[in-house]
């Protein structure tokens, strides 16, 4: 199994898992499940705090709308044709490297400012956290191979 594949299936993979922790917190924040699944109600704190909230949007819907455009993009990432192709590493980067911005915003006022803990915001935090390591190998697999178009640098 080529690098290519594994790094883009990890960051699919990890993408889907993601995507359905921030569909979970987003229906329970619009009343559709009943209770959390948290112990110690950290993510109660979290959920209803003012943070939790971005420009007016419920941060798990924005959670859920990023990681269902990076799981898209991978998994067309992984068709063989494109798979050796910069644009959905490209792509990933602007979209991966933006989230874990704000996913670093969010995790300050969780921690600090709030003084709580949520688990599920974790899975969150290391999912984007290893779609970086992955997204970034991806790029300097592209970026080694030679006569390859490699994936345009994002600077941020």
């Amino acid at each position: 199994m080529a690098n290519g594949f594994r790094y883009r299936a990890t960051i699919c993979l990890t993408s889907l898992v993601a995507l359905f922790v921030s569909l979970y917190l987003h229906l329970w924040k619009v009343g559709r499940i009943g209770t959390l699944a948290c112990a110690g109600g950290g993510c109660e704190t979290v959920q209803t705090s003012r943070w939790a909230s971005f420009l007016g949007i419920d941060v798990a819907l924005i959670g859920a709308l990023g990681y269902g455009a990076i799981f898209l993009v991978s998994l067309a990432g992984l068709e063989p044709r494109w798979r050796d192709t910069g644009w959905p590493t490209a792509v990933l980067m602007i979209l991966i490297y933006s989230a874990v911005l704000f996913t670093l915003w969010l995790k300050y006022a969780e921690l600090v400012l709030l003084r709580s803990f949520c688990p599920w915001c974790l899975v969150s935090t290391v999912a984007i956290a290893l779609c970086a390591v992955m997204v970034t190998l991806d790029g300097r697999r592209l970026r080694a191979r030679p006569g390859r178009a490699a994936p345009a640098r994002v600077a941020l």
